[in-house]
C-alpha cells in the first residue's frame, strides 16, 4: 500500500517487534497529546473548554507538569480549578453539594481530556491496522511478527474487529487467527516461566539458570496491564 501520512506512523510502530505495538501506539498519542495540551492547545478556546471541564487523570497531570511549561499548566489549572468552584462546589451559602454537583465531581474524579483523545484515536489508528493488513503482505508479516498484544489490546482489537468494515472478509479470518497466536503464545510462554521462576525457588533447583523466567513477573505485569 502507498504509503500516506495516516499509514507512517503504523508502519514505524510494527516496523518494532517488543512489546505491545497497541501500547506503543497508545505512548505516541500520549506523548503528543502532553505537548499539544500544554502547547497549541492552551490558547485554544474549543480546547480549554474541553478541559475545563474533563481535566486530566493522575497520570496526565504529572506528565504535563513534568513536560509542559509551568506558565500553561498554571493557566489551564486555573480555568480549570475556578470551573470546579462555580459549578461543583456549593453556592450562595448552602453547606453542603447539590445530588447534581456531587454527581459531577464522581463524574470529574475519573474524567481526563488526554485519555478520551488517546482512546478515540487508537480506534482510528486500528482502522488503519486492519486496511494494512488487508492490502500489504509485508505489513501481515510484521503484525504476525509482533512479540504480544496485551490482554486489555486483544480485548479491544478483538472488539474492533466486529464492526470495522476496513478489514475486508478474505483477511478477516487470517487476521483473527494472527492476533489470537499474539496473544495466547505469549501468554502460554508466560505461564512456564512464572512456573519455572517458582519452582527455582525449591531447593533442588539452587544454583541452577533462572533462564526466561528471570523477569516473568515484570511481564505478566505489563501483559495484564499494559505497558
Amino acid at each position: 500500500m502507498k504509503e500516506n501520512i495516516c499509514n507512517i506512523p503504523i508502519h514505524d510502530i510494527f516496523g518494532e517487534t517488543c512489546g505491545c505495538p497497541i501500547c506503543r501506539i497508545e505512548k505516541m498519542l500520549e506523548d503528543i497529546y502532553v505537548e499539544y495540551t500544554t502547547g497549541p492547545a492552551m490558547m485554544a478556546p474549543d480546547v480549554r473548554i474541553i478541559t475545563n471541564k474533563k481535566g486530566f487523570c493522575k497520570k496526565h497531570f504529572d506528565l504535563m507538569a513534568e513536560k509542559g511549561p509551568r506558565l500553561s499548566n498554571a493557566l489551564i489549572l486555573q480555568t480549570h480549578l475556578d470551573e470546579i468552584n462555580r459549578n461543583l462546589l456549593p453556592q450562595n451559602g448552602r453547606k453542603t453539594p447539590t445530588k447534581a454537583q456531587q454527581k459531577g465531581i464522581g463524574e470529574l474524579m475519573s474524567s481526563c481530556y488526554i485519555c478520551d483523545r488517546i482512546e478515540h484515536d487508537t480506534v482510528h489508528f486500528l482502522s488503519t491496522v486492519f486496511a494494512e493488513f488487508c492490502e500489504d503482505e509485508n505489513f501481515r508479516k510484521s503484525y504476525e511478527s509482533q512479540e504480544f498484544l496485551c490482554l486489555s489490546h486483544y480485548s479491544l482489537v478483538m472488539k474492533c474487529v466486529k464492526n470495522d468494515s476496513r478489514l475486508k472478509k478474505a483477511y478477516k479470518k487470517e487476521f483473527i487467527t494472527a492476533t489470537n497466536n499474539l496473544c495466547k503464545k505469549y501468554l502460554e510462554s508466560l505461564v512456564d516461566d512464572v512456573t519455572k521462576f517458582s519452582k527455582m525457588y525449591d531447593y533442588k533447583n539452587r544454583g541452577k539458570d533462572f533462564g526466561t523466567s528471570k523477569d516473568s513477573i515484570e511481564r505478566s505485569i505489563d501483559f495484564l496491564c499494559g505497558k
